[in-house]
């Protein structure tokens, strides 16, 4: 059987806190971190948004641009599974594709045009900043949602729920970033608390290495200590 070429094309990008993969919230729906998808300029009618506000949700497809040049492999680590033991790629939802092609579940919060350009606030986002974004369909609850639907992974390691602190020294800084990005300081404790670090890991209670994520436009520091994350540092950085 012959196989066939596609050409497929962004048809926006979508902006994001997110400006590196690490610390992508696993259960996006717990962090509720917001995107904005702003449409290519050939997307210059807002007839292909018409009824799109009566679904709450709505499916992106999008490239895994930044792992796309690694290629792929026909087995993955899954982090659900300890960090160790492999699955099958299609048995994941692993960046390391044969397509590069994602796909994610998110709140519709409505769109608008700005310097005529349309774009669409969403909310649940679990991209990186700049994610080139190929389709938009909305989710259908009696198609995509299914009551005696098996998930094997739901059996394995959970996903974890520390508490998340700030300390002191980290206050005037934190304020400062609430005065840009209000969802700052809720965004940055539902990312953490899902413990970013590598799932072999996870099981320490207590880690004396300082991990960093970067988060809008700051630089945060934190460590596990007794259980629970601190952040220890905020480092403004240029947008």
């Amino acid at each position: 059987m012959n196989s066939t070429s596609f050409t497929v094309s962004a048809i926006g990008h979508i902006s994001t806190p997110f400006r590196q993969k690490f610390a992508i919230p696993r259960q996006s729906s717990l962090a509720r971190a917001k995107g904005v998808i702003t449409l290519t300029p050939e997307f210059t009618s807002d007839a292909v948004f018409k009824g799109l506000d009566g679904f709450s949700h709505l499916w992106l497809l999008f490239m895994f641009h930044e792992t796309l040049p690694r290629g792929w492999k026909p087995a993955v680590k899954a982090p659900r599974l300890g960090g160790n033991d492999t699955l099958g790629v299609f048995a994941t939802r692993s960046t390391h594709r044969p397509n590069g092609i994602g796909m994610s579940l998110v709140e519709n919060c409505g769109w608008d045009q700005q310097q005529g350009q349309l774009r669409l606030h969403v909310a649940g986002v679990d991209l990186l900043d700049q994610t080139p974004i190929i389709d938009i369909k909305p989710y259908l609850n009696y198609a995509d949602s299914r009551d005696n639907a098996n998930d094997p992974l739901a059996s394995y390691v959970p996903i974890p729920d520390r508490d998340v602190t700030f300390c002191k020294s980290t206050i005037p800084a934190l304020k400062e970033a609430l005065t840009r990005y209000p969802d700052f300081e809720s965004l940055t404790k539902n990312i953490l608390s899902q413990d970013p670090r590598p799932a072999y890991r996870q099981h320490h209670d207590n880690d004396d290495k300082t991990y960093k994520v970067m988060l809008y436009t700051y630089d945060i520091s934190w460590q596990v200590r007794d259980g629970t994350v601190e952040v220890t540092a905020l480092v403004s950085i240029a947008d």
